[in-house]
Formats: structure tokens, C-alpha cells, sequence
């Protein structure tokens, strides 16, 4: 540090002393003005006739250095299919240890600059493409959508996996499962039971991007079934918000445990839990049905005795009410991001 501030001061104070030196010389000769000045003599004969410029030689080439046909032949090696991914130093190697030598690994790597190859050679990852999923439905059976969410088990470290396909119209639970494992091949396998036992197959099934979702088993099914695929974008839960409320009433139920005691315990009441989810519980998104009554097209006519119901209350007490009142309207569509009402969500931390 010191060194460099020196040189920096030194630097500075050159045109200082050439103006110096300059006003002393012709008065007191070039010793005596170089003694004042603290220059060396040399340096000031050095810069009275500085050396010519000497032109620089090409570098020699050495004796050992690959021909341009040898050359050609390396980087030809290095971009065939098998080694084109590959780093020199692997190429290096297999070639060796097939019984090839052609030039060292610094050598591979002088080529490949040369020729504009000295990047990352590897395949990059390339990330899923973030369109807006839009889905809509009319009715059920049109738009499936499912994921899975993890149970504790009895002991720290110990899961268990429910696998939930809901319909997004009805709410209405298609299908489930609890398992010990996340796996592709029972993700299908439950995909095709709730299908079959359904009756109608979905226009779409929508999942987020989990290895389970877009593993080749699923989208071979779907794609045999005719069924389009369809998938949230990357760290953004909004994409799939019947799935994640219905977790969430799952989990905020009253009886919902702590930890599970066994796999059969968490099968038991998750099946008790669909049950009542199913068939009691009152879905405000549906206008307070059940899942099953709108499902199954039983919603109607419970609404008309709900009318029913009310016109009587009105009729004998028509002060308590503001304004004749009439059962909740059934939406008649489902989306996944309405365009007309979707505003884009921030991306979550993973």
C-alpha cells in the first residue's frame, strides 16, 4: 500500500520537477541540476534520446505445435456428438483411455477459444414457459384440478402424502388418496380411477408443476384419455386456488390431527373427512351447497325450497327484512384466472 501511494505521489510531482529542472539547467549545468532536482542522470539521457522502437517478431512456432489439419481433426473430436457437451479435460480422458492421444488439455482448450467455443458447452437448463393459465367451466366434469399436500406422521420426519382431484365447477372431491410416498405411477393410477368411476371425461386436468404433475406417466394418460393438460406457472399458488382452499379447509377443521398415528389412521379420516367435505359441508363459492348437490344437479331444486323457505319468513315478518330476500344465486361458471378480473400475482419465494 505504501509502495503504491509513493508511486502515486511521484507520479504527480513528475511535471513539477521537469518544470524545476527545466528553470536550473542552463544555469547550473545537467549534474548539478539533476543533484537539486533528485533525478537520475540516466533517466535524463535516457529521455534526450530514447531508444528506437524495435518491431515486435512473431512468436516462433514451436516445434511442437499441431498442424492446421491436426487442429481441424481436434476440433472436429470435441464437437462430435458424444463429446459436444463435454469439457476438454473429459474428452482428454475417454480418448486417452481408448487408447487415443492427440494434444493436451490446454491444447483443446486453445482451440476451442480460438475457434469462439470457450463458453459453457453443457445444454443449459431451460425454465417452463410462465403463460397465464386460463380455465373456465360451465358446468361439472369439464375442468379437473388436483395436488397433493403432505400429513404428519406419527414421529418428526415422518409424511405421509394425500392426493385430492377436485372439480372446479362443483368443488366437489373426484377423487382421493393417502399415501406413503409421492410417486408418478399411483398419481395415474388415481387419475384413471376417478376418471372411470366419474363416468364423463374432463375437457382439461390442471395441476402445478410438482415432479408427480408433469411426470411422463400422467401426461401419457391424459394425452391417451384426449384430455388437455394444463399446469400453474412456477412459484405462483394462485394458479391452483381450489386445490390450495380445499387444503386449507382440510387443515383448519376442528378434529384435524396434530400428527397421524399410522398410515390407516390417515386414511380413515381423510375418508371421513371427504365424506362430510362432500356431502354436509356448505361451500360459500357455490352458494352455500354442498359439493355433491351441485355435482350431482340436486342444487336447483334445493334452492327453490330455500326460496320457498324465505318467502314464508317474509311474509310473516316482513319489517325484519330490508328488502324481499332470496337465496344466493349458483355462479355458472369456474375460472382459473379470469382475465376480466385477474390482476398478476407476485411470484412467492420458493
Amino acid at each position: 500500500g505504501n509502495d503504491l501511494r509513493e508511486r502515486g505521489l511521484k507520479s504527480a510531482a513528475e511535471p513539477v520537477v521537469d518544470t524545476a529542472f527545466t528553470g536550473v539547467e542552463g544555469e547550473l549545468g545537467i549534474t548539478a541540476a539533476c543533484r537539486l532536482t533528485g533525478r537520475s542522470r540516466a533517466t535524463h539521457y535516457r529521455r534526450l534520446n530514447p531508444p528506437a522502437a524495435r518491431e515486435a517478431k512473431p512468436r516462433p512456432t514451436p516445434p511442437s505445435a499441431l498442424n492446421a489439419d491436426e487442429r481441424a481433426a481436434v476440433l472436429e473430436l470435441v464437437n462430435a456428438g458424444e463429446y459436444a457437451e463435454l469439457p476438454p479435460a473429459q474428452i482428454w480422458a475417454r480418448e486417452l483411455d481408448a487408447g487415443r492421444y492427440h494434444c493436451s488439455i490446454s491444447t483443446m482448450y486453445r482451440i476451442l477459444r480460438e475457434n469462439g467455443q470457450s463458453g459453457e458447452r453443457r445444454r443449459q437448463a431451460t425454465h417452463p414457459a410462465k403463460t397465464v393459465p386460463e380455465l373456465v367451466a360451465t358446468a361439472p366434469s369439464q375442468v379437473f384440478t388436483w395436488d397433493i399436500t403432505k400429513l404428519a406422521g406419527p414421529r418428526k420426519g415422518i409424511w405421509y402424502h394425500a392426493y385430492v382431484v377436485i372439480d372446479i365447477f362443483s368443488r366437489h372431491v373426484v377423487g382421493h388418496t393417502v399415501e406413503k410416498a409421492e410417486s408418478a405411477e399411483r398419481a395415474e393410477e388415481l387419475i384413471r380411477e376417478t376418471i372411470d368411476r366419474n363416468g364423463l371425461t374432463p375437457e382439461t386436468v390442471h395441476a402445478d408443476r410438482g415432479t408427480s404433475m408433469t411426470s411422463k406417466k400422467v401426461s401419457q394418460l391424459l394425452i391417451d384419455l384426449g384430455v388437455t393438460r394444463s399446469h400453474s406457472r412456477p412459484k405462483v399458488s394462485n394458479d391452483n386456488p381450489y386445490s390450495e382452499s380445499q387444503f386449507k379447509t382440510t387443515k383448519y377443521v376442528a378434529d384435524y390431527p396434530e400428527r397421524f398415528d399410522s398410515l390407516a389412521h390417515a386414511r380413515e379420516w381423510f375418508d371421513a373427512f371427504t365424506a362430510y367435505y362432500n356431502h354436509e359441508h356448505r361451500h360459500s363459492g357455490i352458494g352455500f351447497h354442498t359439493p355433491a348437490s351441485v355435482h350431482f344437479g340436486t342444487a336447483d331444486e334445493i334452492r327453490d325450497q330455500r326460496a320457498v323457505t324465505l318467502a314464508e319468513a317474509y311474509a310473516q315478518h316482513p319489517e325484519r327484512f330490508g328488502r324481499r330476500p332470496r337465496p344466493p344465486e349458483i355462479p355458472q361458471t369456474a375460472w382459473i384466472n379470469d382475465p376480466a378480473k385477474r390482476r398478476e400475482p407476485a411470484p412467492q419465494a420458493s
